[in-house]
């Protein structure tokens, strides 16, 4: 039975490098949110935007305490979900794998390759198995308003591209430049894997912006790259992402029906351990990212 009831969209933000709020929001207020997986990366900024409920989390907190191997990126994304987001937006700033997109550059990514391997990357284990899709891993719905919204405001975008997402802290070696280049990457950063995969799991619509700081190590005319390098290009960035969500959001604001990608309904065969033989523990964990389908199971 096709469902067509309509959502009102609730917009998560997450702010990477550089992006501690965002401007514009009325009725603001910073609030705690307490998740069974341990503590979010800093409280969540609330407000509206042009009557729009939005969500901020600054990916690595205010005055940026946390790495990005050290993030509790489940936590995160069930703060988003237990706020009602319906919709997430990541800004987060990459280095460019590619001539063609400088420093200043944002890439309205498609896909990732994730090279990460000390993070928690699930919200499932044992007690209770399930396996989404994330052959697709973002929302060409939001790709789609992104792009438009750039576009309108005249910034330097490109749709499409391959994010590689490394574990870090340290930079790329030029050998590990070189060799993402050769499987086709656009940009590099150390963000966005585990979190889309988690969005997918929470059936959270979600989209990523990335912001080219760099050009890596691999460019021969570039100086390899550096902290300052970085620091300098993310805060000129942060002014354009920021008027890029204020353009966004009045896009994507309306009630509308169920996502056509189908990212909000990303459990619906994917839990297959037996009710009875599911952990009641990891169960009320999961209360937030998975009470729409344990609810009916």
């Amino acid at each position: 039975m096709t469902d067509t009831s309509l959502i009102t969209p609730v917009i998560g933000i997450i702010g990477g490098s550089g992006i501690y709020d965002i401007d514009g929001l009325e009725n603001k207020a910073w609030r705690k949110v307490t998740t069974p997986w341990g503590d979010p990366s800093d409280e969540l900024l609330e407000g509206t935007l042009n009557g729009t409920r939005c969500v901020f989390l600054p990916r690595h907190g205010r005055g940026h305490p946390l790495s990005p191997s050290h993030l509790n990126y489940r936590a995160n994304i069930d703060a988003l979900k237990r706020s009602g987001c319906t919709d997430v937006i990541s800004l987060s700033a990459v280095g460019s794998l590619r001539e063609e997109l400088p420093p200043g550059h944002f890439v309205i990514v498609d896909q990732f390759i994730d090279r990460s391997f000390a993070r928690e990357k699930s919200f499932f284990g044992d007690g209770c198995v399930a396996h989404v899709s994330v052959a697709d891993p973002v929302c060409s719905r939001l790709g789609d308003a992104l792009e438009a919204s750039a576009r309108e405001l005249g910034l330097p975008v490109t749709r499409g591209g391959t994010y590689l997402v490394m574990e870090g802290p340290q930079f790329s070696t030029k050998a590990e430049s070189q060799l993402y280049r050769s499987w086709g990457c656009s940009v590099i950063g150390m963000t966005n894997m585990p979190e889309a995969k988690l969005a997918r799991e929470a059936e959270l619509c979600y989209a990523t912006v990335a912001m080219v700081t760099d050009y890596d190590c691999w460019h021969p005319d570039h100086d390899a790259v550096s902290v300052d390098m970085v620091v300098k290009t993310l805060f000129a960035n942060a002014d354009n992402a920021r008027s890029l969500v204020r353009n966004l959001v009045p896009r994507i604001s309306a009630p509308r029906p169920p996502c056509e990608a189908g990212c909000d309904r990303a459990l619906e065969y994917a839990i297959i351990t037996a009710p009875e033989r599911r952990d009641p523990a990891l169960m009320a964990k999961l209360d937030a990212v998975a009470g729409r389908m344990l609810a009916t199971s």
